[in-house]
C-alpha cells in the first residue's frame, strides 16, 4: 500500500492530460483544475441531445421592440427607444418591401382560419 504521507513526496510526475511535470500533493492526479476538467470532458460521451436545439444565427433572426413595435433583422436593440427587443424567430428581409419578416408570420398566413378547413369548405 503506498504511503499517503505528503511531506515525503517530492518527486515530479507528468500530468496525464498535458504532460507537464508537477509535484503531487495528497491524492492529486492532475497539475491543475483545467487539466482535470479537460480529462473529465474527454471521458464523457457527447450525444446530439447534449447540444440542444439548433437555432439560426443572430443575423437570420427577427426581433421586435416591445415598446414601439418596430422589427429588426439581426439587431437586438431598438434604434428608436433604445430598449432591448424580443426574439420573434428565424426570418429574413421581404423581397418586395425589404421589411423583416419572420417564418412564423409566413406560416401563420398559410394556415386556415379557425373553424375552416383547408380547401375552402366549412
Amino acid at each position: 500500500m503506498p504511503s499517503r504521507n505528503d511531506s515525503r513526496n517530492d518527486t515530479a510526475v507528468p500530468c496525464p492530460a498535458c504532460g507537464q511535470l508537477f509535484t503531487r500533493t495528497g491524492r492529486r492526479r492532475w497539475c491543475s483544475d483545467a487539466c482535470r476538467q479537460a480529462a473529465w470532458r474527454r471521458r464523457q460521451p457527447r450525444t446530439p441531445a447534449d447540444f440542444g436545439p439548433e437555432r439560426p444565427g443572430r443575423d437570420a433572426t427577427v426581433y421586435e421592440c416591445p415598446g414601439c413595435g418596430e422589427r429588426y433583422l439581426g439587431q437586438q436593440r431598438c434604434e428608436e427607444c433604445g430598449t432591448f427587443c424580443r426574439r420573434i424567430g428565424p426570418g429574413g428581409a421581404c423581397p418586395h418591401c425589404d421589411e423583416p419578416v419572420a417564418v412564423a408570420d409566413l406560416a401563420g398566413a398559410l394556415s386556415p382560419a379557425p373553424g375552416r378547413q383547408a380547401g375552402g369548405q366549412s
